[in-house]
């Protein structure tokens, strides 16, 4: 219990200050972990895969899930398919080729396997990174989805290629067919778990319930598609595509506590899962006493040049080549400009889900240590190299802050524009018919609100932060979020003065809480 605190107590803070500080978390936990990892009296934690990938790995993927547009997903369909499943075979074979090459000794099966762990992204590093730059919308949805998808896609190569080096009899087809199957199955159970679960969640209308049933669904439905030999990260990514697509039915305050627990579970097993990355550095030196330094340094710098490299070799001709052949296609999705594949060549980070499988890899597997180290070698060198550097690369080809605010903003304006318009036919529909004698000034009232939740859309496309010169619905925002201030800080008086109740205290602040979250475009939960 006391090594889980010394663990969990300092990584937390340090990410804390990295997120105020707005540098990149998952390098400074990982360096974090690697410093320390060699400081006396610091215990050995051992990353247990099975750990890994049944605490981890589901939350992460379903959070990302629920987030994700399956309406992006079908739209960039191409792409997504040819990163998330083509690329990572082409890294698996181009690995194993320079691993099987370079180091002495090392079959093709055991190359083969390095090239599988080493093939998928990561779920957690690429995004991260890829957001805070202000990507243009399309290229992060793209990595999101590549990172989502290429685990399955990774660790069922991974796991036909250690049953050919444990003797298993496997034949290519036979691969096929289980990578089908284990495809297909994740997708139809998480699909099967997740449409009960929908309705079971409007059924109980309780906020804590529903986010209590929202927590049990990625690691329930991973450990049963593992049972059942299935893809358990496509069973966790189907279900979460799922309810987060259809999460509109649920109650207001269901989506907002869900969202801020998902948030915060996320936030605390990021920052504990990269700075395990770190602190493993020691263990696995420790493991290779019998190959000099100078030898793991060139077999680490060949593996990872071939990983960083190999991925620009595949996404260029990936993004032109079909767009070449098919006239249609270049038609509907002309060529983008090569700064976006370059950076999509660019995020090519490697993490946990590669650790947690080098680490899962049988004890009596021929060169399992130099599999692990390079394995290690490569998740920092793509953290350090890709995941430190992508912020200047991105500034040196002019793509940073290019995400399309301008565009949301307007696209933003002429939904509330028909929405209010809806609205307003509502209502008059209503006060005509079924609520004749509602209060005129509440009439008004309500007329006024929807007029003003139009105009601030439109508003918004030309206000420039400055308070002589905001438009009218920013000024009331920032108005009446300093009146809130004043009110809540009325009741706190009130209850420490004993002359209002602290149960109705805590109601009318909430009340507030609420509102001023409306109000709050800047707000991150």
């Amino acid at each position: 219990m006391t090594d889980v605190l010394l663990l969990v107590v300092p990584v937390t803070l340090l990410a804390v200050v990295v997120r105020r500080a707005e540098i990149s978390a998952p390098v400074s936990l990982v360096l974090a972990g690697l410093l320390a990892s060699f400081v006396p009296g610091v215990p050995d934690y051992h990353l247990d895969p099975h750990v890994v990938l049944f605490l981890f790995i589901p939350p992460m993927v379903y959070s990302e899930a629920c987030e994700s547009s399956v309406l992006s997903f079908r739209v960039n369909a191409r792409p997504i398919a040819l990163l998330s499943v083509g690329l990572v075979l082409f890294t698996m074979a181009l690995v194993a080729l320079v691993a099987h090459t370079v180091v002495p000794g090392m079959s093709w099966p055991v190359a083969f396997v390095l090239g599988a762990v080493l093939g998928p992204t990561d779920v957690v590093a690429a995004v991260s990174v890829a957001r805070r730059l202000g990507l243009p919308r399309r290229l992060v949805r793209i990595m999101t989805a590549e990172s989502l998808f290429n685990d399955s896609t990774g660790l069922t190569a991974y796991r036909i290629t250690v049953a050919i080096v444990a003797g298993g009899g496997f034949s290519l087809l036979d691969g096929v067919r289980d990578f089908v199957l284990a495809c297909s199955g994740g997708l139809f159970l998480g699909l099967f778990i997740a449409w009960p679960v929908r309705r079971l969640q409007c059924w109980l209308g309780d906020a804590v319930a529903h986010t209590a049933v929202s927590l049990l669904v990625p690691f329930v439905t991973y450990a049963l598609a593992e049972y059942l030999h299935a893809s358990g990260v496509l069973a966790v990514l189907a279900a979460g595509l799922y309810l987060g697509h259809h999460s509109n039915r649920a109650s207001h305050a269901a989506r907002i506590q869900e969202q801020a627990s998902w948030k915060l579970i996320v936030f605390l097993l990021e920052s504990l899962v990269f700075a395990l990355i770190g602190l493993q550095l020691r263990p696995v030196l420790g493991s290779l006493d019998g190959i000099s330094p100078v030898s793991l340094i060139w077999y680490a710098a060949a593996v990872s040049a071939t990983v960083m490299l190999g991925r620009f070799l595949w996404v260029f001709p990936a993004t032109y080549l079909p767009r070449w052949l098919s006239p249609r296609l270049r038609a509907r999705d002309p060529s983008p400009p090569w700064q976006l594949p370059a950076t999509l060549s660019w995020a090519g980070i490697r993490g946990v889900v590669s650790l947690a499988a080098a680490f899962a890899l049988p004890d009596d597997m021929p060169h399992r240590e130099l599999v692990l180290f390079l394995t290690f070698s490569v998740t920092l060198s793509t953290l350090f190299v890709q995941g430190l550097g992508f912020p200047a690369f991105v500034r040196l080809l002019g793509i940073a802050g290019t995400n399309g605010e301008h565009d949301d903003h307007l696209a933003e304006a002429k939904a509330q524009e028909e929405a209010a318009r809806l609205a307003q036919h509502r209502l008059e529909e209503l006060v005509a018919h079924e609520h004749k004698h509602c209060p005129q000034h509440v009439v008004l009232r309500l007329r006024e609100v929807a007029e003003y939740r139009r105009v601030a859309a439109w508003e918004r496309l030309r206000d420039d932060g400055r308070l002589g010169s905001q438009s009218p619905s920013a000024a009331y925002r920032l108005l009446r979020r300093e009146m809130l201030t004043a009110e809540r800080e009325a009741f706190i008086m009130m209850r420490n003065q004993g002359r209002l109740d602290d149960e109705v205290a805590r109601q009318v602040v909430h009340q507030l809480d609420f509102e001023e979250a409306a109000l709050s475009r800047d707000l991150h939960l």
